[in-house]
């Protein structure tokens, strides 16, 4: 499926299962604000954040359900804590990633011609944000899977189709800063789930009905 194809249809089954999937993304943002507000008053409750991994894993599973099926309901999400380890060692590698970058571009962009290296730094937190997505939608898909092996497949993906995955990233990205710009809670209820919809649909082939 291209990625055109792939933002079409999962804007179609994002918008058939909204209602479904907003509280999930709802209660994936409460985690990060909360977190956010913690971490202002005290800079170690930072760490909080990979709580919000297993919330996430809920909401790629929920996404894979609907990819597969053409049908979501709200307790798949629910169903999704089955997958609350891997949800906690991604959470605690986005953490990581995260603050590596910040580092690197704090760094870079103080020095005299450093910005060249902050822009590098940011385009791969990008890179491998979108990365740390296929990874985590195979991991879900693939349970049985270690998660070490769910990388190497998602790495596998990626050098297959690196085009297409590239472009796909590019346009979330756009529709994600667009809900930063909207506002954080649109942002955090609306855009993200899209997103998760669409990297399934680009991971996961759909079910066909036996004797189809």
């Amino acid at each position: 499926m291209t990625p055109t194809a792939v933002l079409r249809v999962a804007g179609r089954d994002f918008v058939q299962n909204s209602w479904r999937l907003v509280p999930v993304n709802a209660a994936l943002g409460a985690v990060l604000v909360a977190t956010g507000f913690a971490a202002v008053a005290v800079h170690a409750a930072l760490v909080l954040v990979v709580l919000a991994g297993p919330v996430a894993t809920a909401l790629v599973h929920a996404s894979v359900v609907l990819v597969r099926t053409g049908n979501v309901r709200l307790s798949d999400a629910w169903q999704g804590r089955m997958h609350w380890l891997r949800g906690l060692q991604l959470g605690a590698a986005g953490l990581a990633l995260v603050l590596v970058a910040a580092i690197a571009v704090h760094v870079y962009a103080r020095s005299a011609f450093g910005w060249p290296l902050a822009f590098l730094s940011g385009y791969l937190v990008v890179l491998f944000g979108l990365y740390g997505a296929v990874v985590a939608t195979v991991a879900v898909a693939e349970p049985q899977l270690s998660l070490r092996t769910a990388a190497r497949a998602a790495a596998a993906l990626a050098v297959g189709r690196p085009g297409a995955l590239l472009r796909l990233g590019l346009v979330l990205l756009l529709v994600n800063l667009v809900g930063v710009a909207a506002g954080v809670m649109p942002f955090l209820t609306l855009t993200v789930a899209y997103s998760f919809v669409a990297v399934a649909h680009f991971v996961v082939p759909r079910e066909t009905p036996e004797g189809s």
